[in-house]
């Protein structure tokens, strides 16, 4: 069954009880784009109404990336006043709060790249499978962009906080070994057998008890969730800072300029 979609570049269907959503811009390594964060949301909102869906499965179309990251081309249009930033953080917050909180498990099938918003994109899956050819990074830093504090939490409970502040400092690319040891996925596999691996596991899921593995999902999120710890306004005051800084127009140009950013820190 084919899922409607409101772009070409977000396809989805469900079939036997496993959903596919495939993030398809392969000519830009699947950096999404903000009809794509927003149609991400759209489609994880039908596919939540579907009652023959057993587990959901995120891959991307070809095989260089998973997601390469966010569109920057995009950015001096769509990301650069605090209009624009406020609406594409609202549908990128609203596609990231309804993977997150979907209702049944969430696989992220990784193959090459996947950087950035593809990274985001992932953490918020329960179980990640990458092939050994998978690179890994957030390069928020050597753009001057703004992590959020969820975004900053989420990494930090999978991976902890000394390896979250390697991450974010550096903004270096993380090889798929490497991703493993860390706990950054669950699996990595030969690049040929990911497919099969991917499907394999998605089986032994759609076998099993679905309401034991929807209280087995449920539970453990509230056991990771820490009722007192809310997201900060001086923290939020800071992020937003980022987006409104001289660094910032720096950071873009310097991207579409291929060169190196000469950062200031204003």
């Amino acid at each position: 069954m084919i899922i409607d979609s409101p772009t070409p570049k977000m396809l989805a269907e469900v079939k036997d009880g496993i959903g596919w959503i495939t993030f398809n811009a392969p000519e830009k390594r699947n950096a999404m784009s903000l009809d794509m964060w927003q149609g991400l949301g759209k489609i994880l909102g039908k596919l939540q109404e579907e009652k023959s869906l057993r587990v959901l499965i995120l891959k991307g179309a070809g095989e260089v990336a998973f997601v390469s990251g966010a569109d920057i081309s995009e950015f001096e249009e769509k990301r650069s006043s605090q209009g624009d930033r406020d609406a594409y953080e609202e549908a990128f917050d609203d596609a990231l709060d309804k993977l997150a909180n979907f209702p049944k498990p969430v696989v992220a099938m990784i193959r090459g790249y996947c950087i950035g918003g593809g990274l985001a994109i992932a953490l918020n899956t329960d179980i990640r499978i990458a092939s050994e050819n998978s690179k890994f990074g957030i390069p928020a830093a050597k753009l001057g962009l703004g992590y959020g504090f969820e975004a900053v939490k989420t990494l930090e409970s999978i991976v902890g906080p000394s390896h979250a502040k390697d991450i974010l400092f550096t903004a270096r690319f993380l090889e798929a070994k490497e991703a493993l040891s860390i706990g950054l996925v669950n699996f990595m596999v030969g690049f040929e057998l990911l497919d099969q691996t991917v499907d394999e596991y998605a089986k032994k899921i759609v076998g099993n008890a679905p309401l034991t593995i929807r209280a087995v999902k449920k539970t453990v999120g509230e056991v990771v969730r820490d009722p007192g710890q809310k997201n900060p306004a001086h923290i939020e005051k800071m992020v937003n800072d980022c987006f409104l800084s001289a660094d910032y127009k720096e950071g873009r140009r310097a991207f579409m300029e291929k060169r190196k950013p000469k950062f200031t820190g204003s």
